[in-house]
């Protein structure tokens, strides 16, 4: 697949999250000024960025979208600062119902694509964590995808990113970049959140972005480590545990190259396994 524009450079944006959503807001829109400053095109915000990250939260912070604050904020910075703005996830409230979900800003300010998290983080890891947000929060059913001037982008959160079978569904949509706003914890984190980028690349071919809270000390302790891995499982970028801003050039190109010489898709073996169809949404 050949797109129209093969140089994309990306910011993942680290923030410090509080109890505080105004303060969260608008740390996010200073660090978001700060990474247009640094030629940033596509923008990405962590998971939770303008709330604490616990079933216990989602409910007291959840907003209408796209009449909340915190889709009003993530417009006028996309728009003020012409780029593309994936508001990391917030929670939304829709019917009555509770969601973990992602949207993306296009530099005109307006709303280009909204994905709600499918797989809930539903896990009791003895003498590590224990957390269920589906006590609290509904499953998206959706894929979610936008496209930068020629580059289709695929979307998904946190737990989403051990589930190879929704990124080879954007694989096979032409996805070339995957994001993943991501607070994974101190438990699966130091094990699990470099490891598992790395394999979702390579598998698919595909550059991986996934965006974390910085590392705080109270409640739900995110790991941090925001990563940038190329299709061929490097990783180019990656922060350390407190508030940062990672900058790379992504090179489009790489993909092609990766899929011309090591070319598994059309060598799958669909007439054994067909585990996953195209067009499945």
């Amino acid at each position: 697949m050949q797109s129209v524009m093969r140089t994309i450079r990306t910011a993942l944006i680290q923030s410090r999250v509080g109890a505080n959503r105004s303060e969260n807001l608008e740390n996010a829109r200073k660090l978001i000024s700060q990474a247009k400053t640094l030629g940033a095109q596509l923008i990405s915000l962590p998971e939770c960025f303008n709330s604490p990250y616990g079933t216990k939260f989602f409910n007291e912070y959840a907003e209408s979208i796209p009449n909340g604050p915190t889709s009003e904020m993530l417009s006028k910075a996309a728009k003020d600062n012409n780029v593309y703005l994936v508001g990391g996830t917030f929670p939304e409230i829709e019917n009555s119902k509770y969601y973990n979900t992602c949207t993306v800003w296009n530099p005109e300010g307006k709303l280009i694509a909204k994905y709600r998290k499918m797989h809930l983080f539903d896990i009791d890891i003895p003498g590590g964590i224990t957390f269920k947000e589906s006590d609290v929060l509904a499953a998206g059913n959706s894929l979610a995808t936008f496209d930068l001037e020629g580059t289709k982008i695929g979307l998904g959160i946190c737990y989403d990113l051990r589930f190879e079978e929704l990124a080879k569904l954007y694989r096979l949509q032409g996805v070339e970049i995957l994001i993943y706003p991501a607070a994974f914890n101190l438990t699966t984190g130091p094990l699990h959140f470099e490891l598992l980028q790395r394999g979702r690349a390579i598998d698919n071919q595909v550059f991986v972005l996934a965006i974390s809270p910085a590392r705080g000390t109270q409640g739900y302790i995110a790991w941090g480590h925001s990563q940038i891995t190329n299709p061929w499982g490097k990783v180019i970028g990656q922060a350390k545990e407190g508030e940062e801003i990672v900058n790379v050039d992504l090179d489009l190109t790489e993909c092609d190259k990766v899929r011309q010489q090591i070319p598994i898709f059309s060598q799958r073996r669909n007439d054994i396994y067909d585990t996953i169809k195209v067009g499945i949404k």
